[in-house]
């Protein structure tokens, strides 16, 4: 049986995971394609990606590792995680097929690029949300008080990351539901954290894993709002609007900050 403590913090985890279902429903309000719309929302998506990357996630990092090698080399360890994130996506990107764009499939190029940024996004917050949610689950079992602000916090600041993945998605099947279903899945990556961590990971999980793997995520969500999120969202939407997009963004997450702190 569980205790009270544990449902309670699973709970808190879950709450926390499922949010970004929350930002896949605003791509439920349009009905009728909007190319404006669509870049402005993508260039929403890597200011969010790229602000919570270099000031949340990277500065986690180094906490970790710091505590583990000490200052000096506990943020040489973080830079080198940073970049290995980085050419991890190379790698994934160099494996994916890529589709050449000629007149008669213009469309279809369109729709299966788009495709592959909301994939390419679920993937790094997938791995993102899983660390994430073992942390929060931690936290909530040392401290509920605690575990309810960082959840709430994590909530807040899903729901612009659920964004990133649903609206490529949608635009490019066509499908709220798909759109919805593939967010929804990766905040899921939460509360699975949370349960192999406590039933399998919670011996061997240390300081140093936990700031590698952020580190790592850190560089992978860079890379894709780099090389995928804003060179789109300006296709779409041009450069004035996806860098409004950008700024509004980084703005999002960091109020979603402030209330965590």
């Amino acid at each position: 049986m569980f205790s009270n403590s544990i449902i309670f913090a699973f709970s808190l985890t879950f709450f926390a995971g499922i949010s970004t279902g929350i930002g896949s429903l605003l791509c439920l309000m349009y009905k009728k394609f909007n190319p404006k719309f669509l870049g402005a929302m993508l260039g929403i998506s890597a200011g969010v990606m790229m602000y919570v990357s270099f000031v949340e996630i990277l500065a986690k990092a180094k906490t970790s590792l710091s505590l583990v090698f000490g200052e000096k080399l506990g943020y040489s360890y973080t830079i080198l995680g940073f970049f290995i994130g980085i050419v991890l996506m190379i790698l994934i990107d160099k494996l994916l097929p890529h589709h050449h764009e000629n007149k008669e499939d213009k469309n279809e190029t369109s729709d299966k690029k788009l495709l592959r940024l909301g994939l390419f996004s679920a993937l790094a917050l997938s791995i993102h949300n899983f660390p994430e949610g073992l942390a929060t689950f931690i936290s909530a079992l040392d401290d509920p008080a605690y575990g309810v602000s960082i959840a709430f916090a994590i909530a807040i600041h899903n729901i612009p990351e659920g964004i990133a993945v649903a609206i490529p998605i949608y635009y490019a099947t066509k499908s709220r539901k798909k759109a919805f279903t593939y967010s929804f899945l990766s905040g899921l990556t939460e509360p699975i954290g949370a349960l192999i961590g406590y039933f399998v990971l919670l011996q061997f999980i240390d300081e140093s894993i936990f700031g590698a793997i952020f580190a790592s995520v850190a560089g992978m969500m860079v890379y894709i709002s780099i090389n995928e999120l804003l060179p789109t969202a300006q296709e779409y939407a041009g450069k004035k609007i996806s860098m409004y997009g950008f700024i509004a963004g980084m703005f999002v997450m960091a109020i979603s900050l402030v209330l965590f702190l």
